[in-house]
């Protein structure tokens, strides 16, 4: 199976499909997919990169991924639980070409802009949960009205996207391994020294091509994004980790200075580690 483009797999004639997936770990491969994914997050947190941004995942998350919207999980093993997800996968044409142009469907309109850039949603997760937990034992058409009411729901939920950035051109084989590589290389040793020539050479390309076709398919520098996900990680270690001091925060996130580590934080979070600290 080709990582990107990722095929869902589904038998011949199927347009809605339901998967549950219960591991160790999620599927930690770049990808992207034509089908638009909603998911439940039963068990399991971690990281989570949808276009340009990283944001964490945890029990009880309900996310929205829009068509051909890459994005990868880095489960956090280290919290000794599984990782349990239940998704429903379907396309803007899976019940007919114009299903969703329908007049009466128009309050689901606003579903398919959020879900362009992928969306987190942040309220009425209790009632989307139940319905999730039904799709076990319900038939094909009780799935699909069941996926009727989450479109609904998810478009008057309050809701976080998870993206800024998407860029429109899909993925080719060699892109998207070349992408996947960068990615989960950098998801394994962001706390550790990331040297241009070594990201470069995880690319198999010379740095100023590396530098441009990064910027150019996340509209961001590469140690933007690095920084973005050492910051990342900070954060949650400075909200779970309450023993843990600034300084020992800053080593465990990849950075060698606890000066740059402050300049950093502020940068992307527009407050200082202490004060995030404080606020959460």
């Amino acid at each position: 199976m080709k990582v990107l483009p990722f095929k869902i797999p589904k038998p011949e004639g199927v347009a809605l499909v339901f998967q549950e997936d219960l591991d160790t770990f999620f599927y930690d491969k770049l990808h992207q997919h034509e089908e638009i994914q909603i998911s439940l997050i039963l068990e399991g947190e971690g990281t989570l990169i949808v276009g340009d941004k990283i944001n964490y995942y945890k029990k009880g998350d309900v996310l929205v991924f829009g068509s051909y919207v890459p994005h990868v999980f880095k489960s956090d093993v280290n919290t000794g639980e599984s990782s349990h997800m239940l998704s429903l996968f379907f396309t803007k044409t899976s019940f007919g070409k114009h299903f969703f142009e329908l007049e009466e469907l128009r309050e689901l309109r606003l579903f398919f802009k959020r879900a362009n850039h992928g969306f987190k949603i942040s309220s009425l997760k209790k009632i989307i949960a139940n319905l999730f937990l039904k799709l076990n034992d319900a038939t094909e058409l009780e799935r699909f009205i069941i996926l009727m009411e989450l479109l609904k729901i998810a478009s008057k939920a309050s809701h976080k996207s998870l993206s800024s950035y998407v860029n429109e051109r899909k993925y080719n084989d060699i892109e998207g391994k070349r992408m996947r590589n960068v990615f989960e290389y950098t998801m394994t040793n962001f706390d550790k020294e990331i040297s241009l020539d070594n990201i470069a050479g995880v690319a198999t390309m010379t740095k100023n091509a590396f530098c441009k076709y990064f910027k150019k398919r996340t509209n961001k520098t590469y140690f933007r994004f690095l920084n973005e996900l050492r910051i990342e990680h900070a954060c949650k270690l400075l909200v779970t980790q309450k023993d843990m001091s600034i300084s020992e925060i800053s080593e465990h996130s990849g950075f060698n200075n606890i000066s740059n580590f402050n300049r950093q934080f502020k940068a992307i979070k527009q407050l200082s580690p202490s004060g995030f600290k404080k606020l959460n």
